[in-house]
Order: C-alpha cells, then sequence, then structure tokens
C-alpha cells in the first residue's frame, strides 16, 4: 500500500520565464494561467513546449528549469520501499513521522502494514493463498502490542526494544516529502519497470497524473522516435 495525499505543485511560470534567459527570447512565450492564479491552471504553450522538450532532450545540464518546478506531498508507505527511495538524496528534502519515538503511543494494528502480497503464492497450475502469513502477521502484531503494554506500565527500555527490533519492514510510514521535476523524471524513468507495486503501480502511477507530467517528466524522443509510445 502507498498512498499520495495533500500535493502542491508550483514554480511553471519562474521555471518557463528562466528556461528563456540564455536565449533572451522572453517575448516568444506563450504560457499564462487559465483562471484562477494557480500552478494546476498553468497553460503551457505550445512554443514553450517545444523550447523546453529541446531543453530535456539535450540533457540534465540544459534541462535546469525542471529543478524548479516544485512538488509537495505527503507519502505513507511501508518502510521497505522508504529504504529504497532514501536512496534519492540529492534534491530531495522529507519530513517523516517517527518510529523511534512514536510508535509506542498507539495501539498497533493490522492496518499499520502493507500486506496485500501476504501469503499469495502463484504457480504455474493455480494462484492461492497460504494463510500462514498473514497469521504469523497477526500474531507479530499482537506482540508487539505486548510489549508496548509492558513498556507503558514499566518505562523498561528493554520492553521498547522489542518494538524497534521486531518490527516489521511492511510498517507504513508517512512523510512529506518536497522534490522537483527533475527528481520525479529520474526516478520515473529509473523505477517504472520495477518489481514493486508501490514503485510501477503507486508510485509512477502518481508521477502520471501530474500536470504536464506527459510532456516534461514521461517525455523521451528516443522512445517517439523508435515508435514505442
Amino acid at each position: 500500500m502507498i498512498k499520495f495525499e495533500n500535493y502542491d505543485i508550483w514554480g511553471f511560470e519562474h521555471a518557463l520565464r528562466g528556461m528563456r534567459n540564455p536565449l533572451n527570447s522572453w517575448e516568444k512565450s506563450d504560457s499564462g494561467w487559465e483562471g484562477l492564479v494557480d500552478d494546476e491552471n498553468y497553460y503551457i504553450g505550445p512554443f514553450d513546449l517545444a523550447l523546453a522538450q529541446r531543453l530535456i532532450q539535450a540533457g540534465p545540464e540544459h534541462r535546469k528549469f525542471l529543478r524548479q518546478i516544485m512538488v509537495s506531498v505527503d507519502i505513507t508507505a511501508p518502510l521497505y520501499w522508504w529504504k529504497e527511495f532514501d536512496t534519492y538524496k540529492v534534491g530531495t528534502v522529507a519530513n517523516s513521522s517517527s518510529t523511534m519515538h512514536l510508535i509506542h503511543t498507539r495501539p498497533i494494528t493490522l492496518d499499520d502494514f502493507s500486506y496485500d502480497h501476504l501469503g499469495l503464492f502463484v504457480t504455474d497450475a493455480d494462484v492461492g493463498w497460504d494463510e500462514r502469513s498473514i497469521h504469523i502477521l497477526e500474531d507479530v502484531v499482537s506482540l508487539l502490542n505486548e510489549y508496548r503494554e509492558l513498556y507503558l506500565n514499566t518505562k523498561d527500555r528493554q520492553y521498547w526494544w522489542q518494538l524497534i527490533q521486531l518490527l516489521p519492514s511492511s510498517y507504513n510510514q508517512r512523510r512529506t516529502v518536497t522534490l522537483n521535476y527533475e527528481n520525479l523524471r529520474s526516478m520515473y524513468f529509473q523505477r517504472r519497470n520495477h518489481k514493486l507495486d508501490e514503485w510501477r503501480i503507486g508510485f509512477c502511477g502518481w508521477v502520471e497524473d501530474l500536470p504536464y507530467a506527459e510532456e516534461l517528466i514521461m517525455f523521451d524522443p528516443k522512445e517517439d522516435e523508435d515508435g514505442a509510445v
């Protein structure tokens, strides 16, 4: 399970204005707002889009304007996904809920975990479920809550350690993340065929719905030439 909530996008106007600085061609800009002054209502004209895509095609050193289109979003995802996300340190900022300090503050439930594939097995002959897996997670959750109660009642840190070291990597954590269209472009192409649903379906699906994602983030002239898209 992965969720994307409360996202904001800003910077289209100043990014596209700056894009034209090296050419001193501001008078050729044909972009602007449709209705309210809101980046989700920002319209990129055909002249600006053509220049933007030429810069994208020319490489990272030329498409610097993408780094000025900013996105902030609340992401709730399992720890095993965050471990991979944390490889993207340059140009991203994340502020997370604290597992260390808050794990004991409320009862732990199955809903705190991503377990949609737990127990699923696929063979050449059949698709089914091995119920032992979900029962093991239920037992772990029950044991975590026992240690939680012991810690709350005694304040003995040995019980807190049981919570921290026993916690499965499927535990969901929420972070507020700030990144930009250049980050998203790199992550999209690196992860769109990833084996994790959280990347391939969740993250990449969310990126595809962002304003001008197809034209700026997903744009790949090599694929266009090959007829792949």
